[in-house]
């Protein structure tokens, strides 16, 4: 393919936040990448007219967000079979991804300020904070307290920097997994519950909801030994299987847990309408994204669905 110029020359510090992506790169430069920050994936080509407008608008989107999301570029010309397996049947065609999974996406050329209201929305979804928060030192300590069992602690520094900010979403998440901490989860769901409805859907809300489900599914929990003894039975009991991934997470065994959960969605991905993948996105999502079983479980699960 002949180089016609329309990727501009990236700055050093441009090299972290676009990138060009291939087939054989996609995995690492767009599922892996997003589960810290979400990654915007322009389909483009060569002979495209309205890519050459859309391609520069999206890139100055993108440093004005200044880390909050990321971008990639794929030519369609050399990833067909990503293409294909992706269905992008007409270029430009934009998804966001965040966490592994698609969640936004347009076709064709918008004006500037559609694309910033589209890159606003992928920074409230990941619960964004602007740079230089003032109160991101509060939080920070407060997490550090939580990570070393002062929960009540924890619970009360959250609770304060709502004061000074009733939308700061790292607060609210916070104070639910205190809560969740401290074994009240009557109160954590009270408080997931009053969230205002802005940050919602932010993802320390999304992460703190996931551990409050989490946290009431291990109240039903039965023997892990039992569970292991039907499952190692009948390899085909999906629900003793699923059963037992729920008892591995409740008692800490979080590895375990998905891998059976891998297991499952293996042999049956729409067992119980997707009950596998469902419950391992629930606990991706209460799960930091650069942890490692994080990392590993969403890619082994992206390759599967992808393949």
């Amino acid at each position: 393919m002949i180089d016609l110029g329309l990727t501009p020359a990236k700055s050093s510090a441009d090299a972290d936040l676009i990138k060009d992506s291939t087939e054989a790169t996609f995995m690492a430069d767009v599922i892996d990448a997003s589960a810290d920050v979400p990654v915007i994936v322009d389909f483009w080509a060569p002979w495209c007219g309205p890519c050459k407008t859309l391609g520069p608008m999206l890139e100055d989107a993108v440093r004005a967000a200044r880390g909050a999301v990321k971008m990639v570029k794929v030519n369609v010309d050399q990833a067909q079979g990503l293409a294909g397996q992706l269905r992008i049947q007409s270029i430009p065609t934009v998804y966001a991804f965040w966490k592994g999974q698609p969640v936004d996406g347009f076709q064709g050329a918008i004006p500037g300020s559609e694309i910033k209201a589209f890159v606003d929305r992928l920074v409230k979804e990941a619960g964004g904070q602007a740079h230089g928060d003032a109160l991101q030192d509060a939080v920070d300590a407060a997490e550090e307290m939580l990570a070393e069992g002062a929960a009540t602690d924890a619970a009360q520094t959250f609770a304060a920097i709502l004061e000074e900010d009733p939308m700061h979403a790292g607060a609210y998440g916070g104070l639910v997994r205190a809560y969740l901490a401290l074994g009240e989860l009557d109160q954590a769901e009270a408080i997931l519950n009053g969230a205002p409805a802005q940050i919602a859907s932010t993802a320390p809300l999304e992460a703190a909801r996931a551990q409050l489900e989490l946290a009431r599914q291990a109240a039903n929990i039965g023997p892990i030994a039992e569970l292991t003894a039907a499952v190692e039975a009948d390899p085909a009991n999906h629900q003793a299987r699923f059963d037992l991934a729920q008892a591995l997470y409740a008692k800490g065994n979080v590895q375990e847990a998905v891998d059976h959960l891998l297991d499952l969605f293996r042999r049956d991905r729409e067992w119980n309408e997707g009950a596998a993948k469902t419950q391992l996105l629930t606990i991706f999502d209460a799960l930091k994204a650069n942890d490692p079983v994080v990392l590993n479980g969403r890619r082994r699960l992206s390759s599967m669905i992808f393949a």
